[in-house]
């Protein structure tokens, strides 16, 4: 007996670790905590509270039937079977989804007040911890978007004074061009550079010379976050943030990048401090400098230093990216339709001639340029899923209702591309902005900047700038593909949050 015990002893461990009950245990479990799930998501459709959607799993919701490399392919593909309001979880986040003109507007518009929160994307959140104007929330938004406003307002923004600053650009931009003397280029650091000085203009009174070392590195960094935010990992990061100790390094060069910009920033806003005249301001960071001198005693006041460096790298990064992107996506657009470059150049001849320097006042007398300026944002799509909102409390939306808290994607790419507002919308076509007697025609659905309260900031400059840089171009220079232009291609690997231009070269010959 004692002998038969020894083997026993000596294998007990091990065989317990094998003992079958304890893995029926844990599947029996996992299998009950899925029923329940299920029963409890079942229930909650049931009684009508929520949109219709597919059925999530634990723990990563619905995220295996999301292509991350093209994410608004996806919400279409579910708006054809769960119509223009559905439920989706990314991992164990519920979002609603918005897919159409009518129900974006009415969330937007009719009811902006309940959908003007900002949602969560944990790397946003991450990054800029609830403080600045994009990813801010609550009271703090609402006063550093109102001074926001008022202080570009005042500054000039669809004014003379910043349409001075952008038309000084515009030159600048043209003598940097030149230097190509028509040899195949990659326009794009040239053409990050123009937004980008207009905003350090606005935001610390000064310009970078295109050669600038300090300015193209920061051109580097703030190009490489654009197309980080659009890898794969970047948005399993968003959707499922509880496993980012497991995910590769994107996330970190992004956070790298950004704390190098806002060591930028911060280094301007000590300058500033040393000189600053509170009387006379001088530019966005002597008013915020000034506001918070103004409020030093309001404990209610939300204009502190953490503030002012997140607003300016959300105003210095979101106001040189994007117009940089759409600037390059039209100029290779104008090379693929070498019919729209011709009608360019006869009205910029006609309206402006090659003497004097363009103003946004041509624009009215411009209807086919204003057109082409038009169809690039709404056919580039620059940010199809829209920055996602979140209701400030429950309410009831068509049939549905939606808990305080729940994130909302209004898409933009949907309502830009509306067959029935513009017929064959996957076609590049300025006509979609033009009625029969060739006079510009506006359109509701052109909501590129999104609408309602949380609408870009700085649309109006933009517009401003889209227009007068691209009518500049046209007005110097000839462009010349680089090989055949109906092989130039508009895809891109990386369209995630947004539309990232593909590297191409062309030549800027003089016109």
């Amino acid at each position: 007996m004692a002998t038969d015990l020894v083997p026993l002893r000596a294998v007990g461990p091990s065989f317990r670790a094998m003992d079958p009950w304890g893995l029926t245990s844990t599947a029996l479990l996992a299998c009950v905590l899925f029923l329940i799930f299920i029963s409890l998501w079942n229930q909650g459709f049931k009684k009508g509270k929520l949109p219709p959607g597919p059925t999530p799993l634990p723990f990563i919701g619905n995220i295996l039937q999301l292509d991350f490399k093209n994410m608004t392919k996806t919400f279409s593909q579910l708006a054809e079977t769960y119509g223009p309001i559905y439920t989706l979880y990314f991992g164990t986040q519920r979002v609603v989804v918005l897919h159409g003109y009518n129900i974006v507007k009415e969330a937007l518009i009719d009811q902006g007040d309940i959908f003007m929160a900002r949602g969560d994307v944990p790397i946003f959140e991450e990054l800029a911890k609830g403080k600045g104007v994009i990813f801010s929330h609550g009271e703090r938004w609402k006063q550093i978007r109102r001074f926001s406003l008022m202080t570009l307002r005042n500054f000039g923004m669809g004014k003379r004074s910043i349409e001075e600053r952008v038309q000084e650009e515009a030159q600048n931009l043209m003598e940097e061009l030149r230097k190509t003397n028509g040899h195949p280029t990659d326009p794009t650091f040239i053409l990050g550079c123009a937004p980008c000085n207009v905003i350090c203009s606005i935001l610390f009174r000064d310009r970078f010379k295109y050669n600038d070392k300090k300015f193209l590195y920061l051109m580097k960094l703030l190009n490489e976050n654009f197309h980080l935010f659009n890898k794969p990992w970047t948005q399993i990061y968003n959707f499922l943030p509880a496993f980012r100790e497991y995910l590769p390094g994107t996330h970190k060069t992004i956070f790298k990048n950004i704390e190098e910009i806002k060591n930028f920033i911060s280094e301007r806003v000590k300058e500033h401090q040393k000189i600053l005249d509170p009387h006379n301001p001088q530019d966005y960071l002597d008013c915020f400098l000034s506001k918070m001198q103004q409020e030093k005693d309001n404990p209610q006041s939300e204009f502190d230093l953490e503030n002012l460096k997140m607003t300016g790298v959300d105003l210095f990064s979101a106001g040189t990216e994007t117009t940089s992107s759409t600037l390059r996506y039209g100029l290779l657009l104008i090379l693929k339709h070498p019919e729209v470059q011709a009608k360019i150049h006869e009205e910029i001849d006609r309206v402006i001639g090659h003497n004097r320097v363009a103003s946004i006042k041509d624009r009215q007398d411009m209807p086919y340029m204003d057109a082409v300026v038009h169809e690039v944002q709404r056919f580039v799509d620059l940010v199809p899923l829209n920055l996602p909102h979140a209701v400030t409390k429950d309410i009831q939306f068509q049939q549905y209702v939606l808990p305080k808290g729940t994130t909302i994607f209004p898409l933009l790419s949907p309502v830009l591309y509306d067959s029935k507002e513009f017929p064959n919308a996957d076609q590049f076509d300025p006509q979609h902005f033009l009625d029969k007697n060739g006079k510009f025609k506006k359109s509701d659905y052109f909501m590129p900047f999104s609408i309602g309260k949380r609408s870009c900031l700085g649309e109006g400059l933009a517009r401003m700038e889209l227009f007068l840089f691209l009518t500049s171009i046209l007005q110097n220079f000839t462009l010349k593909p680089v090989g055949d232009p109906n092989e130039i291609s508009m895809k891109t690997n990386n369209v995630g949050f947004t539309n990232v231009p593909p590297r191409y070269q062309l030549c800027f010959v003089p016109h």
